[in-house]
């Protein structure tokens, strides 16, 4: 047979030589190939026969450890080359138990290789690779990790997702095997993302502060994952991304390992600067100088010049993220003017990637930026960019003029837009039309200029046409009576013509058939004309278009009766066609344009309602290339108005959300779709066509998910709290909390609605302690009441018997009842974390105030009893027979811890105590309090009475001194901190100097 077909070839004439040549040789490439596989075929037969009896014979069990490896190799590499090793599978599942890392490593190989995520044998190997996760070897949790990760089943992630996180944590792990355990949790994340618990997250965040740069990088690429989804819960990752910035780049506080060419880390560098973007920028003074400053470290580095390409790439990617974080604060107006003239000179690099760049940072800018004039001084390089001869070049080009397009430059973007588009990529083109129809629709001030780029937008890239597109302009004709006349007109001129796009041809047929009798009249608008040019594309159209040309058709019958007959005879033509649609549909028609009389036709023919709130898919397709990325992008691709609206984030975030589409800016009156004559209906007009503003979205589908507890909140404080704290609601000074571990000191002062307070943080135990973070809180309903302003962070790490402090400055704004909290967690062994209420109250605002007899009384009856005064009568918590008691040296020191000035010789009755204070309040707010006590010591009672000269204070100061006076004597030691008062003063007139 081959030799025959070989003859074949040769006995053709000589005209074909060189393709006989050709046929031959390719003849004899596929023999030799044939020959190869049936040799390959019977040794692979061979050597699977022999594994089978070596595995199935009576001498398996005798088979060591080594020729066990030696065949599952040989199997891989049979699979590798295409063909069926079933038999082998459960051999490679056996050969995970293997005591000897060679062996292991070979069965976790075949296992990845041969097992899928659905295979049955998968549940057999889950308790060997949760064996070798809780091993002492590293290598042995390397080896179960990267299984997990590479296989990453549901049911493998559910079983050992715990060993995974414990591995991570744990401060016996080694820095490469946290490394893996970090990515394979990312990757179990990407896969199910519930696998990850809520509870976890404060621990994971402290890693990114770990003395190995790689595991620090491995945890942020692991909490930018979570973060995207749980910003709330991931909200401690800020902070300890700025902090951890600033140290690496101001501080040099790095390994020289990871300097990259001159570039400190440049890799963990762009990450946080990513990570930073997924959050609003802080409010917190001291953290946004932390950003502050690495970003401008960042800034002046790049303008070293670069040795080599390795450095100017390293060098590039760190600060194109970093301008970007500048764009996204969007409050450092120092940093946006430096990179406003940069972006500048990048867009004209010569480098492909550095235009890439500085086109999508200048995006970002126009999506942020308040005012679009330094980009528009470089539109005419901007529409350049479309001719770059990379296309992801020109993609950020046409994405960078669609956000910098405005009222004053629609018509020339929209105009150099059209031209590009005869010669666009057709990989661009849908995207092109689709942007080109938003911002005509826009930015339309002439509502001739909005048909005529509508539909010459369709003719020239028809097959690129969304139906979404031309659907919306049949929406703004029908809903603007100015444009139905010109629509019309302009319509037909394109249906007439030879060749004219299907797109068109459904417009056409809509437009006509609902406003040809309003051009009936015009010439070349005849009727017949509009007839004959529908007529013409009936049999170059679809079904679909056909369809709609037949639904005009039987309006032209009500419409113009003069061509009543050759409309009936397309009917009857079509009520004979293939197409059960057409067919149906011309029956119908003919039928009801049979009838005797009209009645029956002119209300199925009525013309078009206005159309009222309908889904429009624009922005969604606009947006949706960016919504299943893994990396989401906290801006759309569009002006700040677009930015400004949430609903469009959560379009980019949420691609299956349907948004409702306003079609009107104000309803269209009456059923002919008539408009309000005169300016008003101009104006409509105009509403109408900046009808792209998205309206509600509809409700979200609801979340079965808790939130995340809040762990620095007042519901989880920790136990033996309010020792400390109740010591401090009278002292300026002492231990707020004391463990074995850690000792937290405080002192404080206030002058007039400010306070400073100052926490010492003590390390007690035998090590040092890191990744030390503090969180404040406050209870939601008071954070307009009190606000506060972090002056300094305490140090990441505390080493062995060290102190770090932390300053806190709290403005009282308004009457507050509830205190702060703060969560302070640490690792030392394992996490630590203790949740504290501060003792921040309202009397700490409270300025004690000298009155003689006569003005105390004078101003008591001037407040008055009523609203303005309250009064309460208790006594010592267990009555008379408890250990506490008491007497005039303890309410003498409460009263003054509570900032009351004692006003001594004031009551006639001299046991009694007499107090007046001034609580600041706000910006000069002062509100005057007078104070009464009445003891009886024999029954161990009291009667208090406070006034007044606003009533909201009362009742808060009432229940602070209700509960100090009730608990008697303390018998707790005072302990109070060594150094002066002196400090803390010269401090906080230094901060109210600055």
């Amino acid at each position: 047979m081959a030799s025959s077909a070989a003859a074949g070839f040769l006995s053709r004439g000589s005209s074909g030589n060189n393709s006989n040549m050709r046929g031959l040789v390719q003849f004899i490439a596929d023999l030799r190939n044939a020959r190869a596989r049936e040799l390959e075929e019977k040794r692979i037969n061979k050597e699977l026969a022999n594994i089978r009896q070596k595995f199935k014979g009576i001498n398996h069990g005798n088979l060591s450890g080594y020729h066990k490896k030696k065949y599952v190799c040989k199997l891989l590499y049979i699979y590798i080359l295409g063909w069926n090793v079933d038999f082998g599978h459960l051999e490679a599942v056996n050969l995970i138990s293997a005591n000897k890392y060679s062996e292991k490593q070979i069965g976790y190989l075949a296992m990845t290789l041969f097992l899928h995520e659905q295979h049955e044998l998968l549940h057999l190997v889950v308790n060997s690779i949760r064996k070798d996760l809780t091993d002492h070897n590293e290598l042995f949790n390397c080896l179960a990790l990267h299984a997990i990760a590479n296989v990453g089943s549901r049911e493998m992630g559910e079983a050992l997702s715990g060993e995974v996180h414990r591995l991570l944590i744990s401060p016996t792990s080694k820095a490469f095997v946290k490394k893996k355990a970090a990515l394979t949790l990312l990757r179990l994340y990407r896969k199910h993302p519930d696998i990850v618990q809520p509870q976890w997250a404060e621990r994971i965040i402290s890693l990114m502060d770990d003395v190995d740069m790689g595991v620090a990088l491995s945890v942020t690429s692991l909490v930018m994952a979570l973060a995207q989804d749980n910003p709330e819960q991931y909200k401690g990752s800020y902070v300890k991304a700025a902090s951890r910035m600033k140290r690496i780049l101001v501080d040099g506080e790095y390994a020289q390992d990871y300097l990259y060419y001159k570039v400190p880390c440049p890799w963990i560098q762009v990450k946080m600067l990513r990570l930073l973007q997924y959050f609003p920028p802080s409010e917190d003074t001291h953290v946004r100088e932390l950003i502050r400053e690495s970003l401008q470290k960042i800034l002046n580095l790049a303008l070293e010049m670069p040795k080599n390409v390795q450095q100017n790439n390293a060098q590039n990617a760190v600060l194109f993220e970093a301008i970007n974080l500048i764009i996204h604060l969007d409050t450092e107006q120092a940093l946006m003017q430096q990179i406003s003239t940069r972006l500048g000179k990048f867009i004209q690099s010569r480098e492909t990637n550095v235009r890439y760049l500085g086109l999508e940072a200048m995006t970002h800018l126009a999506a942020r930026a308040e005012t679009l004039d330094p980009i528009k001084q470089h539109q005419a390089i901007i529409i350049g960019s479309l001719k770059d001869r990379d296309i992801s070049v020109r993609r950020k080009g046409l994405d960078l003029l669609y956000s910098m397009c405005d009222q004053t430059n629609a018509q020339p973007i929209v105009g150099e837009l059209l031209h590009y588009l005869q010669n666009a990529d057709f990989a661009i083109r849908e995207e092109m039309v689709l942007k080109i129809a938003i911002l005509t629709e826009k930015y339309a001030t002439d509502i001739q200029w909005y048909v005529d780029i509508s539909l010459r937008l369709i003719a020239m890239a028809g097959d690129h046409v969304s139906d979404e597109v031309w659907h919306r302009v049949i929406q703004i004709v029908t809903n603007n009576e100015e444009l139905q006349v010109y629509a019309a007109q302009n319509i037909l001129q394109y249906v007439k013509a030879d060749h004219c796009h299907e797109t068109l041809v459904k417009i056409g047929g809509y437009i006509l058939g609902e406003f040809g009798h309003l051009i009936a009249e015009d010439k070349g608008c005849s009727p017949i004309e509009q007839f004959l040019a529908l007529q013409g594309k009936l049999q170059g159209c679809s079904s679909s278009t056909r369809a709609i040309i037949l639904s005009s058709f039987i309006k032209f019958v009500l419409l113009f009766p003069e061509i009543k007959r050759r409309l009936m005879m397309v009917f009857h033509a079509y009520s004979h066609a293939l197409d059960s649609e057409l067919q149906q549909r011309a029956c119908e028609y003919l039928a009801l344009a049979s009838l005797p009389d009209d009645e029956l036709l002119r209300k199925v023919c009525d013309e078009m309602p206005p159309f009222p709130e309908r889904q429009s898919a624009l922005l969604f397709r606009l947006h949706q290339k960016h919504a299943n990325t893994s990396d989401k992008r906290t801006w759309v691709v569009g002006g700040k108005d677009a930015n400004a609206n949430e609903k469009e984030l959560t379009l980019t975030k949420n691609p299956g959300l349907k948004r409702a589409q306003s079609t009107t800016g104000t309803p269209v009156n009456g059923t002919n779709g008539s408009a309000t004559n005169g300016t008003n209906g101009h104006a409509k007009g105009m509403n109408d066509l900046m009808g792209l503003d998205m309206m509600n979205a509809g409700p979200a589908e609801p979340k079965t998910m808790k939130a995340p507890p809040n762990l620095a909140s007042a519901a989880h404080l920790s136990p033996d709290w309010e020792i400390g704290y109740n010591k401090l609601l009278l002292k300026p000074e002492g231990i707020l909390y004391e463990d074995g571990q850690i000792q937290i000191g405080v002192r404080t002062e206030y002058r007039g609605q400010m306070g400073c307070v100052i926490l010492y943080f003590s390390n007690k135990a035998p090590v040092a302690v890191s990744s030390f973070t503090t969180t404040l809180d406050l209870d939601p309903a008071e954070k307009e009441n009190l606000s506060w302003e972090v002056k300094g962070l305490p140090e990441s790490t505390i080493s062995q018997g060290s102190q770090s402090q932390q300053m806190i400055m709290f403005t009282a704004k308004n009457v507050f009842e509830k205190s702060p909290t703060i969560r302070i967690s640490y690792l030392a062994g394992a996490l630590q974390a203790v949740t504290l209420k501060l003792p921040v109250v309202l009397h700490k605002f409270m300025d004690p105030a000298e009155l003689t007899a006569e003005d105390f009384f004078k101003r008591w009856k001037q407040i008055g009893a009523a609203e303005r005064e309250v009064q309460r009568m208790f006594g010592v918590k267990g009555g008379r027979d408890a250990d506490r008691e008491i007497n005039e040296s303890f309410i003498r020191k409460t009263v003054e811890g509570f900032k009351w000035g004692v006003l001594d010789g004031v009551d006639q009755t001299k046991k009694n105590f007499v107090g007046a204070s001034v609580l600041h309040i706000g910006e000069g707010r002062k509100i005057g309090c007078l104070m009464r006590l009445e003891p009886n010591y024999e029954k161990q009672m009291m009667r208090l009475s406070i006034r007044a000269t606003e009533e909201v204070v009362l009742s808060i100061l009432m229940k602070l001194m209700e509960e100090k006076l009730a608990l008697g004597i303390s018998t707790q030691p005072e302990v109070i901190l060594p150094p002066t008062r002196r400090e803390i003063s010269d401090t906080f007139g230094n901060i109210l100097v600055s």
